[in-house]
């Protein structure tokens, strides 16, 4: 029997609905406005998309939308002090800073300078300590919506035996903290992972996110597991032209597993969906207020 497919897409629709209905509370009763800031530095191609596609997903929803769009050459130091600008803006509720940033300015530094508050991307050292220790952290938004995804389709977690392939500071490493927090028994798989196929084969949540186009083949699933695929990686096409996949073969699994997320429709809408709930969620704690039901980890 085929697995149910995940529909990101249409989950991500109505996780962004939920956030304007939240957005509109917030105006009527608080006279609260969410704010968001997107900062690109440079002219890099994809990133504009991005923060085109992020300003336009935080307007449909009520919020502030704010972007500022510095010049390549545009210094460390400049960038900071931005970045302490808005800080202090109490309209400003999140801050986001798109990767990657020219060569003479260092990441880190930068990611490092934001409000942990306002850090709605969840990368900021303090967030990663207060998630890493099961307390109340801004989380980082993909695994934030793997999350979302997965207690939809399950209800409870508790109990289930989860491998995140893959162990980035982005993905794997929050992901699994997160299925962690949910009681699910977790472990964290890569490369250098003994019998990989093996021990995903003992997974009930198999969260794959690991860069390599259809390397999870069916032989790697226990029947009737639960596949969330985070990968999106270009390859070429029998002809010409290229295409969307991802790190697991969605054909072969899709015989094999219970459930799948498709590549592309699976977690890539639920990125921005979860960059404007944790916005919302960042201006509630500002305020003192309830967070938002359902979308908070």
């Amino acid at each position: 029997m085929a697995a149910k497919l995940i529909d990101g897409k249409a989950f991500a629709a109505s996780v962004r609905e939920r956030v304007g209905e939240h957005v509109s509370r917030l105006v009527k009763d608080h006279g609260i406005q969410p704010g968001l800031a997107v900062v690109l530095v440079g002219e890099n191609p994809a990133s504009e998309v991005y923060v085109r596609s992020k300003g336009k997903a935080t307007k449909e929803a009520g919020m502030k939308s704010v972007e500022h769009k510095l010049d390549e050459k545009t210094s460390e130091a400049d960038l900071l002090s931005l970045i302490d600008d808005l800080n202090r803006d109490e309209t400003i509720h999140g801050i986001l800073v798109q990767l990657p940033v020219p060569d003479h300015i260092d990441a880190e530094k930068v990611l490092a300078a934001i409000d942990p508050a306002k850090d709605v991307d969840g990368f900021h050292i303090s967030n990663v300590g207060l998630l890493g220790t099961g307390q109340k952290s801004m989380v980082p938004c993909t695994p934030l919506g793997c999350l979302m995804m997965l207690r939809d389709h399950h209800g409870s977690l508790s109990g289930m035996e989860a491998v995140v392939i893959g162990r980035s500071n982005i993905v794997g490493k929050p992901m699994a903290q997160l299925l962690l927090k949910d009681s699910c028994t977790v472990t964290i798989a890569h490369s250098r992972t003994k019998d990989l196929p093996g021990v995903v084969r003992r997974a009930d949540i198999v969260v794959a996110a690991v860069g390599r186009p259809n390397m999870v083949t069916a032989d790697w699933i226990k029947p009737g597991a639960t596949v969330i695929d985070v990968g999106i990686n270009r390859i070429e096409k029998e002809g010409g032209g290229t295409r969307l996949v991802g790190d697991v073969d969605f054909d072969d699994v899709s015989k094999v597993a219970g459930a799948i997320t498709p590549v592309p429709g699976g977690v890539g809408p639920m990125t921005i969906a979860c960059l404007l709930a944790n916005t919302v969620t960042a201006c509630c704690r500002a305020n003192g207020l309830a967070e938002p039901e359902g979308l908070t980890a």
